[in-house]
């Protein structure tokens, strides 16, 4: 054998453990456990499980769904953090995930750094809605009262650095508008006091919020993404409403531990990008409101970096203090 043939075998050694492991994975025998950092029952879970469903299908594998909900998320994003990097563990969380560092004052993680983004998997808008008792009907006639009456309005906060907060800031920003902010521990507790006219407004899950205004309980006036939802046709977009730059959506994706293969990566993107057409397709997704997305994992990672630096320029100029 000259030099040569030794080289290219000893390349083809070198490389044959990571074809034998792309070709492998995931075993038929082995778990894919997918961490929601959230409680059983709640939206972001409800598609959780729908993607794991659909994984179970296309992979012939067992998928199970594992709730660690608590401390803002970070004790099941702490569990994906620690866990095996072999693909087996990954971590199904909503855009409040990438922003732990710039809500919380110890953060237990770097969601950029400690975590290797697989696919971002949907979005969803939001949906503005003010008090029934309130007059105003349409965008411009709110930020008109605000205008002229800005001690007077409150808008509710459901979450620190989640999609509410961050939407509400944007708006207020573009709008032109200084709301006094009231924080709640949840959309329920801050819809009650909406429609109880106790806060102006809310600016939330379209999905959370649209019983409520379907039912009149409360008003809605706008929706943040850049095209009406088919779930609510006669809302009008922000955009529409006289602010025409203005788009902001929730979104959710999926990570893997920070050392996971890039190979298990790879063939993790591909299955959750087919998982994720099947139930755009079967209109799984937009029963929950939420439109469908399709990323490379290198594409996902840049989304979050534009996010986080958005959402921590917003906070920054709103004067917020991490909790």
């Amino acid at each position: 054998m000259n030099i040569i043939q030794l080289l290219a075998a000893t390349s083809l050694l070198a490389i044959a453990p990571t074809w034998a492991q792309a070709a492998t994975f995931p075993e038929k025998d082995r778990t894919i456990r997918i961490v929601v950092p959230f409680a059983a029952g709640g939206g972001v879970d409800n598609a959780a499980r729908l993607l794991g469903e659909q994984l179970r299908k296309q992979l012939g594998v067992s998928v199970i769904v594992d709730n660690k909900a608590g401390a803002s998320g970070t004790i099941g994003g702490s569990a994906v953090k620690t866990a095996p990097a072999d693909g087996y563990t990954l971590l199904f969380s909503a855009a409040t995930h990438v922003l732990a560092k710039q809500v919380l004052s110890n953060p237990p993680y770097d969601p950029q750094t400690d975590f290797a983004p697989v696919a971002r998997v949907g979005e969803a808008p939001l949906m503005l809605v003010v008090s029934p008792q309130q007059p105003e009907k349409k965008l411009a006639e709110v930020l008109a009262a605000a205008k002229q009456q800005p001690e007077k309005w409150m808008a509710a906060i459901p979450a620190a650095g989640a999609p509410s907060h961050l939407a509400t800031l944007l708006l207020a920003s573009q709008g032109g508008v200084t709301f006094t902010y009231v924080p709640y521990k949840g959309t329920q507790p801050a819809l009650v006091d909406v429609g109880g006219g106790h806060v102006n407004l809310l600016l939330d899950s379209m999905i959370s919020v649209l019983p409520l205004a379907r039912s009149g309980k409360v008003k809605p006036i706008a929706i943040t993404s850049a095209k009406r939802s088919a779930l609510a046709p006669e809302v009008p977009t922000v955009a529409e409403s006289g602010m025409p730059n203005f788009s902001y959506v929730s979104w959710y994706g999926v990570w893997a531990p920070k050392d996971t293969a890039a190979e298990r990566i790879a063939i993790l993107n591909t299955a959750i990008n087919k998982a994720v057409a099947e139930l755009a397709k079967s209109g799984a997704f937009a029963s929950l409101g939420i439109d469908a997305v399709s990323q490379t994992a290198e594409q996902f990672r840049r989304y979050v970096a534009a996010d986080v630096a958005q959402g921590a320029e917003l906070l920054k100029n709103a004067g917020f203090k991490p909790e």
